[in-house]
């Protein structure tokens, strides 16, 4: 059955992972999506199970220009989103910093801060000018506390928080902008990190349940805010 307010939503990184049960949750539910991956494969399974007027497009958050097309292409043909989901993110192998080689080190900085700065850069003047949207920025636990042997991506995500709070002070009033803490969730990049203990925690799937229809509670008075999905 169609939700009683179809909401246009924009996900970034939805080939696995939190990305994919949360474009697929809000796909089932009837909302419009439109999202982005590297991978062309799962763009693909995407639009031939879910086409028009659902959107999707294979492209790396790193790349400005692509992320600008992309949101180009989503103004034109669906407008102004109503939510966005920037959560296409990567973590370094497990290793001391000090191991940790220039290239990895950058590649997490790449995707992790200024991916989310791209989107945010390439659909916040729409959002402004309607004064209306929520764009919620992926932290971590690791983006308010840290671990050892994840210290870029533990940088990262404690850049988030803190671009999220400077950019929701440069928004519009009625527009959000916050970062959003998702919790411990069984993903291949956790289990990077922490091998087969990562089964003790929720699958994708089941957390989306949960948190896909909490990111739809967000509003604009919760602008700036370090939240927290259930």
């Amino acid at each position: 059955m169609p939700p009683s307010k179809s909401r246009l939503i924009v996900i970034t990184g939805i080939s696995r992972g939190l990305g994919k049960a949360l474009a697929e949750a809000y796909l089932r539910e009837g909302h419009t999506v439109a999202g982005c991956a590297r991978s062309a494969a799962a763009i693909t399974g995407f639009a031939s199970r879910w086409p028009a007027p659902h959107h999707f497009a294979a492209l790396d958050v790193a790349d400005a220009a692509a992320v600008d097309a992309f949101a180009r292409d989503v103004l034109e043909r669906l407008g102004t989103p109503d939510l966005i989901l920037n959560n296409a993110a990567i973590i370094n192998p497990n290793a001391p910093v000090w191991e940790v080689s220039p290239a990895d080190f950058g590649r997490v900085i790449d995707v992790n801060i200024k991916g989310v700065a791209h989107v945010l850069r390439s659909f916040l003047p729409a959002m402004n000018q309607r004064r209306s949207g929520i764009i919620l920025n992926f932290s971590s636990g690791w983006g308010r506390s840290t671990s050892a042997e994840v210290a870029p991506y533990c940088a990262t995500k404690w850049a988030i928080e803190g671009l999220s709070q400077a950019v929701a002070q440069e928004v519009v009033p009625g527009v959000c902008v916050a970062a959003v803490n998702p919790g411990i969730i069984d993903t291949d990049m956790l289990r990077s990190c922490f091998g087969s203990n990562a089964s003790s925690y929720p699958s994708p799937d089941t957390w989306a349940r949960r948190a896909a229809p909490y990111f739809l509670k967000v509003a604009a008075a919760d602008n700036g805010q370090a939240l927290t999905a259930p």
